[in-house]
C-alpha cells in the first residue's frame, strides 16, 4: 500500500490507509460504494480508488458482485488476533459446542461493533433453519437476538444513533422506532434474555442472553436460532441463559 503524500492532503500515507478502514466503522457501513468510502474517509475519489484497489489485492476489503465493498476476512482475522477477542472465543467455545450438541440448531457468539453485531463464532446443524449470519459478518443490532441484547446493555448514545439512523424493518415483527425498542430493551435488561420471532429471517426465532466479564460489563451475547414453530419450547431460553452464565463465570464474573 505505497503512495506519495498529495499536496492537498496533509495526512501521511498510513493515515489515509487507516481512513479507508475507518470508513467501515460507522452506521450503515457493511457494504459501501466507492463514493461512500471517499466521503466517509474525506479522500479524493481517485485516491480512494487507488487505496481501495490495494486493500482488495491484499484481502482486507472485498468487492461484491454488485460493485460494493465490505471488510474482508483477512482484515477480520487480523482483528481477531487481539487478546480480548481471542480469549472470548476460546472461553466460550466449549459452552457453544454444548448448546449445539443439545439443540442441533444455529448457535452464535457475537460482540457489538459500532452499530452492528459482529459474529465471532457460529455452529449450525444440517437441519437448522437457514440464516444469513456467518463468522465475520456484521448484522444490525435492532433486528437480531444477539444484537438486541448488545443494544440493551450499550451506552445510551448507541441507542440514539440506532434510532436516528432509521433502521430497516426487515419483517413485520422487526422493531425500528424509539417507542417500540425502548420498553423492549428495558425488558431485556430486567430478564437478561430476549426471544425474537420472525424479525430478521422468515420462519425463525432467536433466544439470546448477555455475557459479562469480571467487571460485570456485558461484552458479548450468545444465541440459539431455530425454526419459529419451536419458539414456545422452554429449553431454548433456559439453555442459552445457562450457557451465557457459564461463559460469564469463566470470564471472572460473579453474580
Amino acid at each position: 500500500m505505497a503512495g506519495n503524500r498529495s499536496s492537498d492532503d496533509p495526512r501521511s500515507v498510513a493515515e489515509r490507509v487507516f481512513a479507508i478502514a475507518d470508513a467501515f466503522g460507522g452506521p450503515g457501513s457493511d457494504d459501501l460504494t466507492l463514493g461512500e468510502i471517499a466521503r466517509r474517509s474525506g479522500l479524493p475519489l481517485s485516491t480512494t480508488h487507488r487505496l481501495v484497489t490495494e486493500w482488495v489485492e491484499w484481502g482486507g476489503i472485498v468487492r461484491t458482485d454488485e460493485g460494493r465493498y465490505r471488510v474482508g476476512m483477512r482484515l477480520w482475522k487480523l482483528g481477531m488476533r487481539a487478546p480480548t477477542a481471542r480469549r472470548l472465543r476460546t472461553v466460550a467455545r466449549p459452552y457453544l459446542e454444548d448448546l449445539y450438541e443439545l439443540t442441533r440448531e444455529n448457535v452464535h457468539l457475537a460482540v457489538r461493533d459500532g452499530l452492528g453485531a459482529l459474529y465471532l463464532e457460529r455452529f449450525s446443524g444440517r437441519g437448522a433453519v437457514p440464516v444469513i449470519s456467518e463468522v465475520g459478518s456484521r448484522l444490525p443490532l435492532h433486528a437480531t437476538g444477539v444484537g438486541l441484547v448488545l443494544l440493551a446493555f450499550a451506552p445510551a448514545d448507541v441507542f440514539e444513533q440506532v434510532v436516528q439512523a432509521r433502521p430497516r424493518r426487515y419483517l413485520q415483527n422487526t422493531m425500528t422506532t424509539d417507542p417500540e425498542l425502548r420498553p423492549r430493551l428495558a425488558d431485556i435488561r430486567a430478564r437478561d434474555l430476549v426471544v425474537s420471532v420472525n424479525e430478521m429471517t422468515e420462519d425463525s426465532f432467536s433466544a439470546a442472553a448477555p455475557i459479562r466479564d469480571h467487571t460485570g460489563e456485558v461484552v458479548a451475547a450468545v444465541s440459539i436460532v431455530a425454526h419459529a414453530d419451536r419458539s414456545a419450547d422452554p429449553q431454548f431460553p433456559l439453555a442459552v441463559s445457562v450457557a451465557a452464565r457459564g461463559i460469564s463465570r469463566a470470564l471472572g464474573w460473579r453474580a
